[in-house]
């Protein structure tokens, strides 16, 4: 079974790198087969379900085409999961159609719901916003002075006791830099945030003050990483 959907993953992909047009003509299935290295009954299995999805279409005693019609849901679904592009229409369709899957889901929410269904709803919106409400404060308390002084003030116009808070406050930024670059929850972008505030600060001692943007991404991954209870 996985097999074939493997097959039809690569089928559907082979499709759409060669561009083939509405109602243009696809290899045979002999010459699928041979190019899959597969049995024409795989092929042939395959080719039922992409034309039950409406991407292909048989013609008696001609071949195999692309369909001229509007591909279904579940063929846009298809799409999506293998990381075929969709065109400008099918994603216009398939807008439209989660539209009218929300509005029936709603409906059908509101038509079947019980007091039950209420009482747990208010029950867990409340426990929502009292955990907003201690995020939101825990975080203005964090944020709110990061520093006892302007932080983009120039090194050489601070105090000798802020010079040395603003050296702290870069190491305690790269001790946490360098324990987080070993998780595997930062993606791409966040790593390079972080390579480069890192490599900042160790140019300069930490003597350079770190931007509002700086510290808000330095916040941001915090959060993502270890989020408040």
């Amino acid at each position: 079974m996985t097999e074939q959907k493997d097959l039809v993953s690569q089928l559907v992909l082979f499709l759409h790198v060669r561009k083939y047009e509405p109602g243009e003509r696809v290899p045979s299935e002999r010459e699928l087969a041979e190019r899959f290295q597969v049995s024409r009954g795989q092929i042939r299995e395959a080719l039922s379900y992409l034309e039950a999805l409406r991407i292909v279409q048989r013609r008696a005693k001609s071949g195999i085409y692309m369909s001229v019609g509007t591909a279904s849901v579940e063929a846009l679904a298809l799409f999506a999961q293998v990381g075929a592009p969709l065109n400008a229409d099918d994603v216009h369709q398939s807008i439209e159609m989660r539209k009218i899957h929300e509005i029936t889901a709603v409906r059908l929410a509101c038509e079947r719901a019980t007091l039950e269904n209420f009482d747990r709803m208010r029950a867990i919106l409340a426990a929502t916003e009292e955990r907003l409400i201690r995020l939101a404060t825990a975080r203005s308390a964090r944020r709110a002075t990061p520093q006892s002084y302007p932080i983009t003030l120039s090194y050489r116009y601070l105090t000798p006791q802020q010079q040395q808070e603003r050296r702290e406050n870069a190491q305690d930024v790269l001790r946490c830099i360098d324990a987080w670059e070993r998780s595997d929850r930062l993606s791409e972008r966040q790593r390079a945030i972080l390579r480069t505030l890192a490599g900042k600060l160790r140019s300069n001692r930490g003597t350079s003050p770190m931007s509002p943007w700086e510290w808000e991404q330095f916040w941001a991954i915090r959060d993502d990483l270890m989020p408040d209870p």
